[in-house]
């Protein structure tokens, strides 16, 4: 049954020692993002059945995180230039070439943040998130400079924008002693 469709949905949450439970859900009051985070938990949650041999959540490393996100892969819809094209490092490549499809890096890099909550949520302890591994961070990164020589764009971290400094309100200093 398609959950998008569907005004009450039943979902099946693995919880982080591989037990499954029912739950139900209402798609109009959830939010977009906590909508496509329980579809990203629920495809993770396949990708652990799916895999040979079957594998538990509770024993889900960052190493299969990494798998997942090279399965993913192959989904992609944005051309990643390899060394060798002759647009390598063109922004705006002026015709086709046969260069593979890949995930964005911004796309991947969304999916973990997602799935590293929904993890928590269903009952992971946060210093055992195979989301937040040290290799998974690293292929983040490594995915997110490929691409971005690919492309010839080179990825500069934004500025967080600070809220204004609280101004403290300035009261008249009193005049000093035998001024008048």
């Amino acid at each position: 049954m398609d959950s998008s469709k569907s005004e009450n949905a039943s979902l099946i949450n693995v919880s982080h020692d591989g037990a499954t439970s029912l739950a139900s859900s209402s798609s109009s009051s959830s939010s977009r993002y906590e909508n496509q985070k329980r579809r990203d938990w629920n495809t993770f949650g396949q990708y652990l059945k799916n895999h040979r041999p079957p594998l538990s959540l509770s024993r889900c490393s960052g190493a299969h995180v990494l798998e997942f996100l090279r399965y993913l892969d192959q989904f992609g819809k944005t051309k990643v230039h390899t060394p060798i094209c002759p647009f390598y490092g063109h922004p705006n490549p002026p015709a086709p070439c046969p260069c593979p499809l890949r995930q964005a890096w911004g796309s991947l890099d969304a999916l973990i943040g997602r799935l590293r909550a929904a993890f928590e949520e269903n009952g992971g302890k946060p210093e055992a998130n195979p989301f937040g591994a040290r290799a998974v961070r690293l292929y983040l990164r490594e995915v997110r400079d490929s691409q971005s020589k690919a492309r010839g764009i080179s990825y500069e971290k934004k500025k967080r924008k600070r809220p204004p400094a609280q101004q403290i309100p300035t009261l008249p200093l009193p005049p000093p002693p035998g001024a008048s």
